[in-house]
């Protein structure tokens, strides 16, 4: 027979973790609801204390503080009641969870480290592609500077081709170019003003971009 008050307990420990109904419980401490069933029975000292260190890890509660709300047991009696393979089990679990933990630690470092390198590599090779606008572009400016009346034409190459290079590198592809007069499309064009049907000539006043299947942003269009 289910003890209302020890399912009642349950559910608030449940809660707390954010753990919805006994099926979910059963599923994230890797146990039988049949043995979560002999908990709120008020069966715990048949069960095994490898059940309830699932049951309590799961919780996010101790041993102890199980034991103490789901039986009238005193913990050091129930400690020394047991077995002694039963201590030796109990023991044996503990290390095995403290080596999980440890285990866990060493592969997020190593997940974290990866991630350094693999964004150094990242940042490593863009610099590679954008090279010759590093080096050229302040000179170029400053010329600019220096000499108002300078044709924007002579220093555009030095900004187009590593900005191609680089989309070409990410698989970034423009949607139309600027000036082009296209059929609209709302799926890959936004109008900048007025509106237009589907289908009907309109001009390209900024560029998209898609990457592969994903669009990163819509060309913007105005009607004739």
């Amino acid at each position: 027979m289910i003890n209302e008050d020890l399912t009642s307990k349950l559910k608030n420990l449940m809660q707390k973790v954010g753990i919805t109904n006994f099926k979910n419980l059963s599923f994230t401490a890797g146990i039988s609801e049949s043995q979560i069933l002999g908990l709120r029975r008020g069966k715990l000292k048949q069960m095994k204390v490898e059940i309830l260190l699932k049951i309590a890890e799961a919780l996010e509660i101790s041993l102890n503080e199980l034991i103490t709300t789901f039986s009238d047991v005193n913990i050091d009696n129930y400690h020394d009641s047991l077995p002694k393979n039963q201590h030796n089990l109990d023991n044996h679990t503990n290390q095995e969870v403290a080596e999980l933990k440890k285990e866990y630690e060493r592969v997020n470092i190593k997940l974290e480290q990866q991630q350094e390198i693999l964004q150094q590599e990242f940042q490593q090779s863009s610099l590679q592609i954008l090279e010759s606008l590093l080096l050229f572009w302040p000179t170029a400016a400053q010329k600019a500077k220096d000499n108002p009346q300078l044709p924007a034409v002579k220093i555009l190459a030095l900004v187009q081709k590593p900005l191609d290079q680089l989309l070409q590198a990410w698989g970034v592809e423009t949607i139309a170019s600027v000036g082009d007069e296209i059929p609209y499309n709302p799926q890959l064009h936004q109008i900048l003003q007025g509106k237009a049907e589907v289908g009907e000539i309109v001009k390209v006043c900024y560029v998209g971009y898609r990457q592969g299947d994903k669009l990163l942003y819509r060309a913007k269009v105005s009607p004739n």
